[in-house]
């Protein structure tokens, strides 16, 4: 068997991206350098072909994906799945927590100036971010970041590819300047987001809103860099090939 037969399979059947030592793992023949041989030939073969689909680097690995401009056939099966689309206050919540990371919820509804508990509590059963840490002030506040979901869904290899754009506002693209007053930096969260009673429609700097009624209208400058990526995710697997979406 050829090693770009055993590649081309493995990565066929999977469903998420696969690094090339996690391709290595099929056959005992197989290690990383001649995993990465295959996967060059494997992308040199389906672009010369010009096949439907295409070999893509995402998430720190590798996956086959239909080719976008063959999108338009596809939204007309009901079979095919589709990735849900996020809304304004997800993606603005997203987009603080991808630039800032890790970054409390209290620092969250702060830059956003409306409650975010509902849409952070969103984004994470999505898979898109996760708690990974806890903060050093008053209750040790859960902290968030993106998960590795996150750069698949977005089409980012790592996140160095996370947009830069030249708009993005200072207290996004500065990680240096602090976000919370230092007189409310100690009391962030109290330990209260785990019971949930962190109240979803407190506004930190006293306008009215909450998640419910956060129509996106006032979207971040900046959050349109993770808007336009979001159709990366429109991207289907090839017929047969699983394909997960929030």
């Amino acid at each position: 068997m050829k090693a770009e037969q055993i590649v081309e399979a493995v990565l066929f059947a999977s469903d998420a991206p696969l690094r090339p030592d996690e391709i290595a793992r099929a056959d005992d023949t197989l290690d990383e350098d001649a995993v990465e041989a295959a996967l060059a030939r494997l992308r040199a073969f389906y672009l010369e072909s010009e096949r439907a689909f295409q070999l893509v680097e995402v998430a720190e690995g590798y996956q086959l994906l239909t080719e976008p401009r063959f999108s338009p056939y596809l939204d007309r099966l009901e079979t095919v799945p589709r990735p849900s689309r996020l809304s304004g206050p997800a993606l603005e919540a997203l987009a603080i927590i991808a630039y800032r990371q890790p970054i409390g919820r209290m620092e969250v509804e702060y830059i956003r100036g409306v409650g975010s508990s509902g849409v952070i509590r969103t984004l994470q059963d999505r898979g898109l971010i996760d708690v990974v840490g806890r903060g050093e002030g008053l209750g040790r506040p859960l902290l968030y970041g993106t998960t590795n979901y996150f750069l698949q869904h977005f089409g980012f290899r790592s996140m160095e590819d996370l947009p830069r754009p030249d708009e993005l506002p200072v207290i996004l693209r500065d990680r240096s300047m602090p976000i919370l007053p230092e007189e409310e930096g100690g009391g962030e969260e109290g330990g209260g987001e785990e019971g949930g009673g962190d109240g979803d429609t407190e506004d930190p700097k006293g306008t009215s809103g909450s998640d419910g009624t956060d129509d996106g209208s006032d979207d971040l400058d900046g959050t349109d860099g993770l808007e336009g990526a979001d159709g990366l995710a429109g991207a289907t697997a090839p017929q047969g090939t699983k394909e997960s979406g929030p």
